[in-house]
């Protein structure tokens, strides 16, 4: 069947009177199609000029050509209007510095000088760095706080003994470095507080440690520079960079926090300029910087592992270019695929390489027995000169004195001593050691009911099964258990050591049990240094383990030791193997051929640098003045006193420059605030800025702010004690932010003169070095009676003075 037809009349009604033009909307047209439209000027009766302006009326541009980065104009998707939505913009390249032009070469020295006229000031600041990190560097002849450490750690690069310390090596062996190259010999201790002697060249050590200071200067313009910040804003980088009494300070001693700030202010330099070639992927230039960043993660992580923080910085820069990539759909999957392998290699394989480099050259520097030691495992141990490891006898007997080393990572020496545990069966102690003392000395000697060692009788050697006594030498205890809890791990047995030499019971024996051998397939008797073994104990079947608990100050901090009730054979920390062994008896064996292969000693160092730095907590038996929460460093609660403060002693107070700080703190408040009124208009149609100019907002505050919070909010979760100086790397993230807001609200504003912006620049510097005279002598050193210094006390919490 049909439908009904519907006739349709295109005519005018006569009944209806003709509807004037008036009555309907007049767009106007551009009289050709090469013209712009012109922009709708909007009533202002109802909002000011400059709300006018700054609120479009959807829909004008929907004709407009669209300019894109690559320099062409074209249509939002093939002509359609998309909802009118701001394409974004292709390029990352533009939320950063724009490329420069190439300039043609220079034919004069005139030319060559007006072509890098932009050099300039980065030099006079890298003068005046130089200035103000050298000046009276050699005033305090004496050991200044964290000298004691690294000044010692590099005289033992220079007398080759190896040493145990919880941050990685590079920034320790650059130390050792500067003592070579000013002629140091090792000799001195490095006593804190003891004074310098005349054959110690420390002014040259120190000298030479500040240049990564004066480094920093420089790294902060260019920064700067590389995140498209204006002229004005470069320069209160800089100038805040130079003129922090807290990174001055930190950069004229014989520390690794110079090389740290250094390597990191390098890291986000090399991220920047890799930024600024996002639009010229895989260029020659591109490849550099990006292999330069991974380099430099590598750096500043092996000098500190809070250059991790730097490094998840980088990672998560890294993560959001590639899922912009991934949203490219011009993009090939080849394409795809090579910037994720440009960004494995060079962002993940090279640091790893970099940070391992350091490690094995650690270890091939530090190649004679030292006091880190025990740290390492025994066959790593044999290995170094000096270590009598290998000439001791190689199979174990009963008699035979030796001691045990824990195979977990990070496991020390079965250690006991006199003093009894506070708390449970109030026996004398058991614990772990990484030290060596003869406290880790233990005989191996049969059960009380069978015959007593005799050392004239047959030698009977150790083999898998025995049932042996463990006798602690010094004290002439027994390695004992019983039900009683462990102290810390409370869901396994105490260990303790019991009895004497004539008297004890069953709850000293223990079942040697073999796990394997490292050179041996079969194995019938126990050798030191290669055989792994499990002390179970005979009556309660529970089993020898140390698993870095650490115990409380009775304990000295050692790690505890207990009895497992739970049988895992995969848990290294019930593995022991014996290290030194002595006995007469026996003939010493040459096992130098049992090489310690480096993954696995690089892999064991690493795990006993987090294990002993997971053990630095706060001690809450006893106050320490120097340490500060990580609330007290955005508004400087709190400083550092460096030294004795003393009439007679040049005194050094860790606190960085307060308007700095200060300002710092505030402008990442102002940041996240203006943030949000930003989302809050957009939402609301508004347009305030350009989409090149909304990009580079956000690019330049979420490195700044990311930055800052990567490096501070993990303080505010770590057990271990924290001090104002951890924060210096974070500071860095403050300044930028500081100078992006200004550069935002001020030197890049449309709304204000250059006269006013002059002004304002004028009074923000003059207050940084106003402040930073003021407050010098913090960093140059106070001479005489610190009350007579007056005006130092800008907080009540700060303990300059002495009340």
């Amino acid at each position: 069947m049909r439908p009904a037809q519907v006739a349709i009349d295109f005519g005018n009604d006569s009944d209806t009177p003709p509807r004037s033009s008036s009555e309907f909307e007049e767009v106007p047209y551009p009289s050709s199609s090469n013209n712009w439209p012109a922009p709708e000027e909007l009533p202002l009766h109802y909002m000011s000029e400059e709300k006018a302006r700054r609120r479009t009326v959807r829909g004008v541009h929907d004709n407009a050509p669209i300019y894109t980065d690559n320099g062409h104009y074209g249509d939002d998707d093939d002509g359609k209007d998309v909802y009118n939505k701001i394409r974004a913009v292709q390029s990352r390249g533009g939320s950063g510095r724009p490329p420069p032009s190439p300039a043609p070469p220079a034919t004069s020295i005139s030319e060559f000088i007006q072509q890098n006229l932009e050099h300039i000031p980065p030099i006079v600041y890298t003068l005046l760095s130089c200035w103000t990190r050298f000046y009276k560097i050699g005033k305090s002849n004496v050991v200044v706080w964290d000298e004691a450490h690294f000044g010692k750690f590099g005289s033992h690069y220079l007398k080759r003994e190896f040493y145990f310390d919880v941050h990685p090596p590079l920034g320790k062996m650059l130390v050792g470095l500067a003592g070579l190259l000013s002629g140091y010999d090792g000799s001195f201790e490095f006593k804190s507080g003891e004074t310098y002697p005349d054959h110690v060249p420390y002014v040259a050590m120190r000298v030479m440690l500040a240049t990564f200071g004066v480094g920093m200067v420089p790294l902060g313009w260019y920064t700067a520079v590389e995140l498209g910040m204006s002229q004005w804003a470069c320069h209160l980088v800089a100038l805040m960079v130079l003129l922090d009494v807290g990174w001055l300070c930190i950069s004229r001693f014989i520390l690794l926090d110079s090389m740290l700030l250094f390597f990191t202010f390098l890291t986000v330099f090399c991220l920047t300029k890799f930024h600024n070639q996002q639009y010229q992927s895989f260029s020659i230039d591109w490849w550099i910087w990006l292999l330069f960043t991974g380099i430099s993660i590598g750096l500043v992580t092996s000098v500190k592992m809070v250059g991790l923080f730097v490094t998840a910085l980088v990672g998560l820069y890294t993560i959001e270019d590639l899922w912009e990539k991934f949203g490219d759909l011009k993009m090939s999957v080849e394409e795809q695929a090579k910037h994720w392998a440009a960004r494995v290699v060079c962002l993940i394989i090279v640091p790893i390489l970099v940070f391992m480099a350091s490690f094995k050259i650690h270890f091939m520097v530090l190649n004679h027995s030292g006091p880190g030691d025990a740290q390492m495992s025994s066959l790593f141990q044999a290995n170094l000169v000096g270590n009598d490891f290998s000439q001791n006898p190689l199979e174990v007997a009963y008699g035979s004195k030796i001691t045990l080393k824990n195979m977990g990572w990070g496991g020390g020496l079965l250690h006991s001593h006199v003093q009894t545990y506070p708390v449970g069966s109030n026996q004398q102690q058991v614990t772990c050691y990484h030290y060596k003392d003869e406290n880790n000395h233990w005989i191996v000697l049969p059960r009380w009911e069978e015959p007593e060692y005799n050392p004239n009788e047959e030698l009977r050697y150790l083999k898998h099964g025995d049932v042996i006594r463990l006798q602690h030498p010094p004290t002439s205890r027994n390695l004992h258990s019983h039900t009683v809890l462990a102290p810390i791990t409370k869901l396994n047995y105490e260990v303790s050591c019991y009895g004497n030499s004539s008297i004890g019971d069953a709850g000293d024996y223990w079942k040697v049990e073999v796990v394997d051998d490292i050179k041996r397939a079969h194995v019938d008797r126990i050798h030191s240094l290669t055989t792994r073994l499990r002390f179970r104990h005979q009556q309660l079947g529970c089993y020898l383990r140390a698993a870095n608990a650490i115990l409380p100050q009775w304990g000295f901090k050692q790690v505890e030791v207990s009895c497992d009730k739970e049988n895992n054979p995969e848990d290294a920390h019930t593995y022991w193997n014996v290290e030194s062994h002595w006995n007469d008896r026996l003939p010493r064996a040459d096992v130098k051929f049992y090489r310690s292969p480096f993954l696995r000693d690089f892999w064991h160092l690493n795990v006993a640098m987090m294990t002993s730095n997971n053990a630095l907590i706060p001690d809450p038996d006893k106050e320490d003045i120097l340490a500060s929460k990580p609330f007290d460093w955005p508004f400087l609660h709190l400083g550092l006193r460096m030294c004795g403060w003393g009439d007679a002693q040049v005194k050094y107070y860790l606190l960085g420059t307060p308007i700095i700080a200060w300002s710092g703190s505030m402008s990442l408040i102002l940041a996240i605030l203006v943030l949000g009124v930003y989302l809050l208009r957009k939402q609301r149609k508004y347009i305030d800025m350009e989409p090149r100019e909304w990009d580079h907002f956000l690019y330049v505050g979420k490195i700044a702010f990311f930055g800052w919070a990567l490096h501070y909010i993990p303080f505010l979760v770590m057990g271990r004690v924290t001090y104002v100086h951890h924060y210096l790397p974070t500071l860095y993230f403050s300044v930028l932010m500081c100078a992006h807001m200004f550069d935002h609200f001020v030197f890049s504003s449309r709304r204000y003169s250059t006269q006013t912006k002059w002004i304002v620049f004028g009074v923000a510097a003059g207050t940084i070095v106003c402040t930073f005279w003021w407050f010098k002598g913090m960093a140059f050193g106070i001479d005489g009676p610190i009350n007579e210094h007056w005006g130092l006390l800008w907080r009540k919490s700060w303990n300059i003075y002495e009340l």
